[in-house]
């Protein structure tokens, strides 16, 4: 851990306070050089780079009574969500040939940037985990009502991240922010203001949004709201399925030793092995053959574990899709684990994967959400727990 990670924990304003310590900050957090040289569309920012933003959104947002009414731990949570959601920025710009500037994916690839930090900070799993999906839909409330599925969108928001918060985090970025027309900076936050109350009309503002049980959750997140959230939805009979997931080294292999030793397992490691194939060498002879062993089991509606690091959504999306085309019912269990814990493990493993290759792997990094499966075990720091 390097004396920024740490510090990062310690940034924002004290308890009862509003004032913000900006050399304290900038002390801590070394990425508020590259935002400052970040530039940004006059018409959405017309208050200039990315850094000067980011203060103005800080600022507005420790002045807002929802943020001043939350509990220390809340407090600390909103302001990473406030201080990082532009973190990704500075990677992401471009400038066209018509001076346009854009920073498309900035959203997305920040929920892995900041993730990556605060993971190396030592900060609490769920809140680390909320203030990454803050950042990944931090821009949605400017936007969603325009979308024809708005009200399932809130829906399945809700169980992925806190919806009061989220609408608090987008209304300091809108205030944080000048626009040119200046007319359009009030739009943007009755926008906010609009996201809101469809939050709360349909009974997910601050809490999940009450669906009938786990299959009809599942069911209607996957059909996009084609089915109603309130009626228990028909499960037919299939295989009871457990997928691992986590980075290399996490303990995936040892938690189903301990918890099920008795299920059959899918893996593309043991795949490799079966066909003497070395890490990363005719990856898709090996998937062909795990997913072929899948497809029997499945067949055979027999419960059984998918072992493999389904790091990013889509890696588990493949392997969803296949369970779900036989109508498993799939618990998704993520293991994770400190970074110097990670790399130990890994130089002692027999393995051909270097540290160096399993670093490179947490910019694919996507901790599965909870409306991926009909239930997400996370267990983090821990390779043996039920």
């Amino acid at each position: 851990m390097n004396k920024y990670d740490a510090a990062i924990l310690a940034v924002g304003p004290a308890a009862g306070r509003r004032d913000i310590d900006w050399k304290a900050v900038e002390d801590a957090y070394p990425e508020w050089r590259s935002l400052a040289e970040t530039p940004q569309d006059r018409h959405y920012h017309a208050e200039g780079d990315c850094w000067t933003h980011t203060k103005m959104v800080c600022e507005e947002l420790v002045n807002l009574a929802d943020f001043q009414a939350l509990d220390a731990r809340g407090q600390q949570r909103m302001f990473l969500g406030a201080l990082m959601h532009d973190i990704a920025k500075p990677g992401v710009t471009k400038v066209d040939e018509n001076g346009r500037i854009s920073s498309k994916g900035h959203s997305k690839r920040g929920e892995v940037d900041a993730r990556i930090r605060l993971w190396r900070a030592g900060y609490d799993f769920s809140d680390r985990e909320a203030v990454c999906r803050m950042i990944r839909y931090h821009q949605e409330p400017f936007i969603s009502l325009r979308k024809a599925n708005a009200a399932f969108l809130a829906h399945k928001w809700s169980h992925e991240v806190n919806l009061r918060e989220l609408a608090l985090l987008a209304e300091a970025d809108a205030r944080g922010r000048r626009t040119d027309p200046a007319s359009d900076w009030q739009n943007t936050i009755d926008n906010v203001e609009l996201f809101r109350l469809l939050a709360q009309e349909q009974e997910c503002y601050g809490q999940p949004r009450h669906m009938a049980d786990e299959h009809t959750a599942v069911s209607y997140f996957r059909r996009e709201g084609e089915i109603s959230p309130d009626y228990p939805f028909f499960a037919q009979p299939g295989s009871e399925v457990i997928v691992l997931s986590g980075l290399p080294a996490t303990g995936k292999n040892h938690w189903l030793d301990t918890n099920h030793p008795e299920l059959p397992v899918v893996s593309f490691d043991d795949a490799r092995e079966e066909l003497d194939l070395a890490h990363g060498e005719n990856d898709g002879k090996a998937a062909h053959f795990a997913v072929d062993k899948a497809k029997e089991l499945l067949r055979r509606r027999v419960p059984f574990a998918w072992n493999s690091t389904h790091l990013s959504a889509q890696m588990r999306q493949k392997t969803l899709d296949l369970l779900y085309a036989y109508d498993a019912r799939v618990r998704i269990v993520y293991l994770e684990q400190p970074e110097d814990v990670l790399l130990s493990r890994n130089n002692k493993r027999d393995s051909t994967l270097s540290n160096k290759a399993l670093l490179g792997m947490l910019f694919r990094w996507e901790v599965p959400l909870p409306t991926e499966s009909h239930r997400v075990d996370y267990q983090p720091g821990t390779a043996a727990r039920t």
